[in-house]
């Protein structure tokens, strides 16, 4: 929102919220009409070529929906491919993160397309010249160029340095420059006054073609794209223009911006308004004086910069990777849950799946964080959660995790963490395979177990003096059990199985708080993965469930009882570029396992924990406290 709201500043159909696209039935409705009415070859192609694919000449009327499509997926692209870049490179042009706020500011960004397909699809109906439009004419693209090159451009400078007076930029455009740090899409979050004058502007060639009579699909979608093209690639935070562009075309550099170009408005404020053509910037005096010395510097080769701490995770179920931060903005920002238009796309899911499979020979870089001078980065195992459980499987996934260790150990880092099942027992014995391979390796491995066991812990309220142990008896399950019992809780387990297994571990002075018992009656239950669901109904009214899983638990009690996140923490404000969600974890929370390796790091701990290997959960508490990881409220 800008700084002092103005007149048309939200848009008309805000509160319609994702149903926003009901807008667009009865523009659906009457074409499908046309079609029933006069029958393909009849249709009008150039009133439902939005944005259509060309080859199908003939299904003109029915193509607006995927028309729009296309054009989402162009922008999806950009946001994907910039996201991925700004977090396994360096090279960036404006080195500092984003937020939540900033997330949730561009979020609307697909506004634009609905109103350009409004205002085009009124054109197609109305303006003289713009119907039955041929696919291709020459001097209908020549009149387009020509007029974008000189009024457009001309009077959109003129425009932007307006939207700079105050009174227009605390109303309208503080909106944009809200975002110092860009992202693609951000080129069109602008509020609603705004960007209808600049649709209105853009719509000057292709309203001067159709008058002209030279209009054509073809020229009008080409013009569409380009726009797009130009508003994503100006807004990316890294520099991708070549610089032997320029030197084979020296006049390029009045005729098209570059990222870094463009950055330079975005933290100077007061020069480079340009458009995508910098000549009016050299004309009037406003081009800023660093911008050929910023677009040198962000082209440099530099060695790749050094990470202390490098996070393993990996996909989990089959619309994951939409979630992740390369993924979709708006999932990514939410803590992960299964959304309905998400089965919509399984084909796609599918085929992502195995294409990662089959062609996924190295983890990914999906985040990049930093904590008082601590660099951190999260690497994604190109694998799902079902692959860990296939016996054939295993071998290839724990070369997958070798070959990332070596990469991090070779990048300088300090620390590798392993989270999700890259740390399953059955898999490496929680890492430990690892470190007997390769006892030479610098990096220090580790599992988390010590805060994931403090966080399970602490969760209990205070003066608790029983709990129920249930599920898979892990690692973290262990620590737990007998953290309890040297505080004489009496830890009750219901399975005759497990607590012969784990009561030989026990030590002998606190061995009798280990319990054996078909019912329990505490109030507290200890819950892990392998719980059956009917076994939760065996719990009292009230009972607090607190998981100390890797994966949530299927929440099945809906009377009184509350359930608590898995093993994590609030991060401190001090970790910067946190806008996307850990998993299933609310925003700005962290799995304990992977706080553990920041904490190893920041700490300094010359030691590895993984296998049996459990360091002493008290003084890992006390440091997580220390540098401000705080508890989850319970949800």
């Amino acid at each position: 929102m800008a700084t002092n709201p103005g007149l048309f500043t939200e848009w008309p159909w805000k509160k319609l919220g994702s149903f926003k696209y009901v807008l667009l039935a009865p523009w659906v409705a009457h074409g499908w009409y046309e079609v029933a009415t006069k029958g393909w070859r009849a249709a009008d192609l150039g009133y439902l070529a939005i944005l259509p694919s060309l080859l199908l000449r003939d299904l003109a009327y029915s193509l607006i929906l995927p028309s729009l499509l296309l054009r989402m997926i162009h922008n999806q692209i950009w946001i994907s491919l910039s996201r991925y870049q700004t977090a396994r490179s360096k090279h960036r042009i404006v080195d500092r993160g984003i937020e939540f706020d900033q997330v949730d500011r561009e979020r609307n960004w697909d506004d634009q397309i609905i109103l350009s397909g409004f205002l085009l699809y009124l054109g197609a109906l109305y303006l003289p010249g713009g119907q039955r439009l041929p696919l291709w004419r020459a001097d209908g693209a020549a009149v387009i160029a020509l007029l974008h090159a000189g009024p457009v451009e001309f009077l959109y400078y003129w425009l932007h340095r307006a939207l700079h007076h105050h009174w227009l930029y605390t109303r309208y455009h503080s909106h944009h420059h809200a975002s110092i740090v860009t992202e693609p899409i951000t080129s069109v979050i602008h509020p609603f006054a705004e960007l209808v004058a600049y649709e209105v502007l853009f719509s000057v060639p292709l309203i001067a073609s159709a008058l002209t009579g030279t209009a054509s699909i073809i020229a009008f979608e080409a013009y569409i794209i380009y726009i797009d093209l130009m508003n994503n690639m100006g807004h990316c935070n890294f520099e991708l223009v070549p610089s032997w562009l320029f030197k084979w075309f020296p006049p390029l550099k009045y005729l098209m911006y570059t990222p870094s170009y463009h950055s330079l408005h975005h933290t100077q404020f007061r020069t480079n308004y340009s458009l995508f053509m910098p000549f009016y910037d050299y004309i009037y005096n406003t081009l800023d004086k660093s911008s050929d010395t910023l677009y040198e510097s962000s082209l440099k080769e530099e060695e790749e910069e050094a990470v202390d701490v490098v996070h393993l995770t990996h996909l989990t179920t089959l619309h994951s990777i939409y979630h992740m931060r390369p993924g979709f903005a708006e999932c990514a920002s939410r803590p992960y849950a299964s959304r309905w238009y998400m089965r919509l796309m399984w084909p796609v899911s599918w085929l992502s799946m195995v294409l990662t499979w089959a062609y996924g020979s190295s983890s990914f870089t999906v985040e990049r964080n930093v904590m008082k001078k601590i660099r951190m980065q999260s690497w994604a195992i190109p694998r799902y959660s079902f692959h860990y459980g296939l016996d054939w499987g295993k071998e290839a996934i724990n070369d997958l995790i070798e070959k990332a260790i070596h990469e991090a150990d070779k990048n300088g880092a300090k620390v590798v963490s392993l989270g999700l099942l890259n740390q399953a027992h059955t898999l490496n014995k929680n890492g430990e395979l690892y470190l007997l391979k390769y006892p030479k390796l610098r990096a220090r491995l580790v599992d988390g177990t010590s805060l994931a066991a403090a966080v399970v812990v602490n969760s209990i309220p205070e003066g608790t003096d029983q709990v129920i142990l249930a599920g898979n008896i892990s690692k973290v399950a262990r620590a737990v059990a007998q953290a309890l019992c040297k505080k004489n809780v009496k830890v009750t387990m219901t399975n005759k199985q497990d607590y012969h297994l784990l009561k030989p571990e026990m030590p002998e002075t606190v061995a009798d708080n280990l319990l054996f018992l078909k019912t329990g009656t505490a109030k507290v239950w200890l819950i892990g993965d392998g719980l059956d669901a009917s076994e939760q109904f065996r719990a009292k009214k009230g009972t607090m469930f607190i998981p100390y899983s890797q994966f949530p638990p299927k929440m099945v009690r809906k009377d009184s009882c509350s359930y608590s996140t898995t093993p994590a923490m609030t991060v401190p404000k001090t970790l910067q570029n946190v806008h996307s969600c850990e998993n299933w974890l609310p925003r700005r929370v962290m799995s304990a396992w992977r706080i553990a390796g920041i904490l190893h790091a920041l700490e300094g701990w010359d030691e590895n924990e993984c296998g049996d290997k459990v360091l002493d959960m008290e003084k890992v508490w006390s440091a997580a406290i220390m540098h401000g990881f705080c508890p989850v409220a319970q949800v």
